[in-house]
């Protein structure tokens, strides 16, 4: 997505995905420069090109280490004290309690901070709210169950930026709270005894795309420094944790959370990849083998395979699951989580393609106008656990921010999700500031908030309002970036080993979208009842597998199976191929154009 006229690539100003077509750019020089240097092909010294590497900058970007990009957690508002508080719950033996989000992000920063301090002294309690009837985010209630239950201070993980509220009822009942969050906050700090938050309003920090689990892993060093500083494992006898063996639980939450593959973020994935390839975590291992993966995990299957089931607690059956999977030290116990978790994932989906399939009628049976610069669909009886996913789909169905709001009571529980140059969860908690919502934040490219229902059409107002403020009334104009082009032939395993150099792959990041041109559908026909299964071929011959997921019944997938021998231009990933252990690339389609 983009404002204003990007010029077309390959003459494609809009496609039959309706998008204009745009290089992804970079500098030419540079890219042949960086190929040079490095040993590369010349392909992919573009690609680094196009993401903005230089050559001072190349070897971080290929070899990312820990070392070089790691910050001082000291460098954090607030990180010393929420440090030297917990510290003295450690060197006392007391009880830490942690409060996190049901979420992906939230279910691996409360088990990252749960495996460290249980390696220290008592096992933290863990409370993970239930999505229907607690709501996202702290309440006092629970956090007081926590102190009642032994916890000296509590530890909010992926919530609490914005918790004014519940924070000053647990403070007033004598509940001593810490907040590691990265949600956007606001000049008031809730009260807490410290918010470690790089997105607090009065932060600077650089490292503001942090993941909550990437906060909770620099709360968990400092908290190993002080501790070491302090002579305690000397006087205890007590090894320190293996944080570094923690970091298969930072990349699950990093990339779950679609926060940039980036700077210090890369270099978490990347080194959590490594920890997750030795099948060290019981309750990961289990995961990966519940769901039939038999192949060397990359951030891609963190992103779609993994990160699902762990989220399908939280939707649509237990809560707490996912972060009980990736606490458990019983082996029965992980594969039976992660055996629940496949099966709550497979009835998650089959909710989301209804409640997907009621919000377009509604948005069909009334069409938003070109420059309306949002979607918002709200429905009776929708699951609250799958309309994050829905407005996901939505938006890039209509290629602009949608909210999908669940309604019961008068009350929509809502969940929203942007596009690039839209900060949604600054517009949300700008509207839950105005009046129109009960709670609500977020960050740029997600959000949440609850609304009465009388005041949605305000809000809906509202947020279309901001957004073509923030836009100084550009239209948006959907786009795909391209990084560069292929025939047939040159699609080769070869090419993928080269290209995967540069991963791991995500937002920030992106995987390199190619086009295949000219190309010529030699066969086309439906998969699975929404999937178009093709073999490309080129005028110089070669042949290329690819499939159009989810393109039964649209533009695209009606072209691509009435071709009629025409040439389009193909735009999409290639994929490794080792259907019956042969070594071949496939294509996945986003988008084509017939070639005129």
């Amino acid at each position: 997505m983009t404002t204003g006229a990007a010029p077309a690539l390959l003459g494609v100003d809009r496609s039959l995905g309706g998008r204009r077509w745009i290089d992804r750019g970079g500098d030419a020089r540079l890219g042949l420069a960086l190929a040079q240097r490095l040993g590369l092909p010349d392909l992919v010294g573009r690609l680094m090109a196009g993401r903005g590497v230089t050559l001072e900058t190349a070897d971080d970007f290929l070899s990312p280490t820990l070392r070089r990009a790691m910050p001082d957690p000291s460098s954090f508002l607030d990180m010393d004290k929420a440090a030297e508080a917990l510290a003295d719950c450690v060197a006392r033996g007391a009880t830490i309690g942690l409060f996190g989000d049901y979420d992906v992000d939230g279910a691996t920063s409360t088990a990252l901070l749960y495996r460290f301090f249980a390696a220290l002294g008592p096992a933290p309690l863990i409370h993970i709210p239930d999505r229907m009837t607690e709501g996202y985010g702290p309440n006092a209630p629970a956090l007081l169950a926590l102190k009642e239950r032994g916890a000296e201070v509590v530890v909010t993980v992926d919530c609490g930026a914005t918790a004014h509220e519940p924070l000053r009822a647990a403070a007033e009942a004598g509940v001593k709270v810490i907040v590691c969050d990265h949600h956007v906050g606001e000049p008031a700090l809730p009260p807490a005894l410290a918010v470690v938050n790089p997105n607090r309003f009065d932060e600077t920090t650089e490292h503001r795309t942090l993941a909550a689990v990437g906060v909770a892993f620099l709360l968990a060093v400092a908290v190993n420094r002080t501790l070491r500083q302090r002579g305690f494992f000397k006087e205890t006898g007590r090894a320190e944790p293996d944080l570094l063996g923690l970091l298969d639980i930072v990349a699950l939450g990093t990339v779950a959370d679609v926060v940039p593959l980036t700077g210090l973020n890369r270099a978490l994935v990347t080194q959590g990849l490594a920890v997750l390839r030795q099948r060290r975590t019981l309750g990961l291992r289990a995961l990966a083998d519940s769901a039939g993966l038999d192949e060397a995990p990359e951030a891609y299957h963190l992103g779609f395979v993994f990160g699902p089931r762990v989220n399908a607690g939280g939707r649509v059956g237990e809560a707490a699951l996912g972060a009980r999977l990736l606490t458990t030290e019983d082996p029965l116990e992980a594969q039976t989580i992660a055996r629940q978790l496949h099966h709550y994932n497979e009835e998650r989906r089959a909710i989301e393609a209804l409640v997907q399939e009621e919000a377009i009628a509604k948005i069909e049976s009334a069409p938003p106008a070109k420059d309306q610069p949002l979607i918002l669909v709200a429905g009776e009886g929708w699951h609250p656990g799958v309309i994050g996913i829905v407005a996901s789909r939505l938006k890039e169905r209509y290629h602009r921010p949608a909210c999908v709001v669940a309604l019961e009571n008068g009350v929509g529980k809502g969940s929203g999700r942007s596009v690039p140059g839209v900060a949604l969860g600054d517009a949300v908690i700008a509207a839950r500031q105005a009046g129109l919502l009960v709670a609500g934040g977020g960050h740029a490219m997600a959000a949440g908030f609850t609304v009465p229902q009388d005041k949605l059409a305000d809000l809906e107002a509202f947020l279309a309002q901001r957004i073509t403020d923030d836009l100084a009334g550009a239209p948006l104009v959907p786009h795909l970036a391209i990084d560069a082009s292929l025939d047939c032939q040159g699609a080769t395993p070869d090419l993928l080993t080269q290209v995967a150099r540069l991963g791991p792959f995500g937002q920030g990041n992106s995987e390199p979208r190619f086009v295949v041109t000219p190309a010529r559908c030699v066969k086309a026909d439906l998969v699975g009842g929404a999937h178009v299964r093709l073999i490309l071929t080129g005028p110089q011959g070669g042949r290329l597998k690819a499939i159009a997921f989810r393109a039964a019944e649209t533009p695209l997938g009606d072209a691509l199976l009435n071709h009629r021998g025409a040439f389009f231009h193909i735009a999409g990933h290639l994929r490794r191929d080792t259907w019956q252990g042969q070594d071949g690339v496939q294509m996945i389609v986003e988008d084509a154009a017939i070639m005129i």
